[in-house]
């Protein structure tokens, strides 16, 4: 079953919770919602016919499929608390949030990898194409290329001699890109496979703790007590099991009597500021406030860190490069000048 995108989410839930916020009934602000849609009609028709009937709005939304399973269950916490509009609200945060962190992701990883395609191209030119003319040029002079020179002309004629295959081989990352590009199903595959594995790590690591403040935020806000709304973050993270368990044991030990803002610091879930922050909220009566600054606090900061590899990642990959072109072009034109000086 096809799900909507984190911008779509959000965009519906904000446009419905003004909708209610002027006074509209569910079914009646999902009619006109789907009168003035494009792309989503059909969905908030058969939602609003749902709500007509009788349905709750979080019944609507968990029938047709299109969205999160936690959305559904947490717009139902919402209805049961009379907080309806403020649910929507923090869903609509939530997935605005998520949205921008892939945005920020995908371009982030968008350019280095073109640039170090540019690179590569560049490298295998010199090494196929540029490396045989030096070598008709010394074969002039009546020598031939040795040492280095020598070994990266062999390597080049071993390439060009493979180039159909070289090719083919682009052909098949190309087409897996266009694949990657157009399908939604692959990656998403591809996606939850990676978190399986490797999705707990450094900046993923951070990228996690940050959707778990999102939904936990989410769950505050909307009036949901502290274990559920624990249990609601967990759901986030059941794609990547090793941050899920940090979040299971947060919640056990709340379960035990610990303070929330203490558990998630022994659960490595939040730094000890941003824990000292919540603790504060809680004693305070403004837990949910506290934890949207929180969340806000936390998306700045792996939105920074996102930004600041890829800085690092930009002229790591230029250096590299460069320094590789220079030894090349230097292993052939050494040479060559030597050999020009002694005939002068």
């Amino acid at each position: 079953m096809k799900q909507l995108s984190n911008d779509e989410i959000s965009t519906l839930f904000r446009e419905l919770s003004y909708l209610i916020h002027a006074g509209m009934g569910h079914a009646d602000a999902l009619a006109l919602m789907a009168e003035e849609s494009d792309q989503n009609k059909a969905l908030l028709k058969q939602m609003a016919d749902d709500t007509d009937q009788g349905r709750s709005l979080s019944e609507a939304v968990e029938a047709t499929g299109w969205f999160p399973r936690y959305a559904s269950n947490l717009l139902a916490v919402g209805e049961r608390s009379g907080r309806t509009e403020e649910t929507l609200n923090a869903l609509a945060d939530n997935y605005e949030g998520q949205d921008r962190l892939n945005r920020q992701l995908r371009t982030s990883l968008l350019y280095p990898a073109i640039l170090l395609l540019i690179m590569l191209v560049v490298i295998v030119v010199l090494l196929v194409y540029v490396l045989p003319i030096f070598d008709r040029v010394y074969a002039q002079f009546g020598v031939t290329m040795t040492g280095v020179a020598g070994g990266l002309l062999s390597f080049g004629r071993f390439m060009s001699g493979i180039m159909p295959v070289l090719c083919g081989l682009l052909c098949i990352a190309v087409c897996g890109c266009l694949v990657l590009a157009v399908s939604q199903t692959v990656r998403t595959k591809l996606l939850l496979l990676w978190r399986k594995k490797r999705g707990d790590r450094g900046v993923a690591r951070q990228i996690n703790d940050t959707r778990f403040a999102m939904a936990l935020s989410m769950g505050l806000h909307s009036g949901m007590v502290i274990e559920d709304a624990l249990q609601l973050a967990s759901r986030v993270l059941e794609d990547v099991p090793l941050a899920k368990e940090r979040v299971d044991q947060c919640a056990d030990e709340v379960g035990k009597g610990s303070p929330l803002a203490s558990a998630l610091e022994r659960a490595d879930l939040m730094p000890k500021t941003e824990c000292r922050l919540l603790s504060a909220g809680l004693r305070s009566g403004a837990g949910d406030l506290a934890m949207e600054q929180i969340t806000e606090r936390m998306t700045e900061r792996t939105e920074l860190t996102i930004a600041e590899k890829v800085s690092r990642v930009e002229p790591t990959l230029v250096i590299i490069t460069s320094l590789l072109v220079g030894m090349i072009l230097l292993a052939v034109m050494l040479p060559l000048v030597n050999i020009m000086s002694t005939i002068g």
